[in-house]
């Protein structure tokens, strides 16, 4: 491994947390889809789809486009939770799709379903509804100006909605940070919220583009969009810790965390801007 970073791979500038480009407001979409990415959430997936699909029934028309999809992943799952999604009555009503793809980690699943999706807006939440689909709204309207939507669990005010998770994950979170910010992706504080939007022009490119399939793929995206010149927005959302992570840190993970974060330059040092 080399001992300093090759001139390919520079460190990033600082980002802006609102658009990368002045562009005028796009038309408001027509179509939005929702990703959910699951594995072995036979638990859990039957009272987020219930909160999800309850809120999607009460919202105001002018709020989300008028045609809402939601797609699960099924990444693999060996417990119920396929069937789960397949039974519920918006499956049959065309309101919600199953995607059963290989076991290949969250970013596969997400990928996967990102290059399915037929909205004109995407949308990629975790599938314990973290994030309340009350936030959806606020990632679409930024899509109506720009290309991709982050996220954030940082509020305006600097206060941090992660303070509520265990000390020993906002360690590690602050470790990550600090190399991902220096070695990929520049002053965006928060990369790993599970609440992402795109619109479907971006979401094709930048997923189909995807190489990295672990819990950095998000850094990967974030620093495709940037290369590619995609406008991004800094979205400040509400977000509530739900206990139930299967990610176990240890020696093995913080290598294939290290690793990825090294080589996403590496392996995009070619891509060029849209023109």
């Amino acid at each position: 491994m080399p001992t300093s970073p090759p001139k390919a791979a520079a460190r990033p500038t600082a980002a802006r947390p609102t658009a990368a480009r002045p562009a005028a407001a796009s038309p408001s979409p027509a179509s939005l889809t929702i990703v959910l990415p699951a594995y072995n959430e036979a638990r859990r997936i039957g009272p987020a789809l219930d909160e999800l699909f309850a809120f999607l029934a009460d919202r105001p028309d002018d709020r989300l486009p008028a045609r809402v999809e939601v797609l699960v992943v099924d990444d693999g799952s060996d417990d119920a939770t396929p069937d789960i999604v397949a039974a519920r009555p918006e499956a049959e009503a065309g309101d919600l799709r199953l995607l059963r793809v290989s076991h290949a980690g969250k970013g596969a699943a997400v990928k996967s379903g990102m290059l399915n999706a037929g909205g004109d807006v995407v949308v990629f939440a975790d599938a314990d509804m973290a994030t309340p689909p009350s936030e959806l709204p606020k990632l679409v309207a930024a899509l109506e100006r720009d290309d991709v939507a982050l996220g954030s669990r940082i509020q305006p005010d600097g206060s941090d909605m992660r303070a509520s998770q265990p000390r020993y994950r906002r360690f590690l979170g602050g470790a990550f940070h600090l190399l991902a910010s220096w070695w990929v992706v520049g002053d965006v504080k928060d990369t790993q919220c599970g609440f992402k939007g795109f619109t479907r022009e971006a979401a094709h490119d930048l997923f189909g583009r995807q190489k990295v399939t672990s819990i950095v793929f998000d850094v990967e995206l974030i620093h495709l969009a940037r290369r590619r010149g995609y406008g991004l927005a800094v979205v400040p959302i509400r977000w509530e810790d739900r206990r139930g992570s299967r990610m176990r840190p240890g020696a093995f993970l913080a290598l294939r965390v290290a690793w990825d974060l090294f080589r996403i330059p590496l392996l995009h040092r070619d891509v060029r801007r849209r023109r």
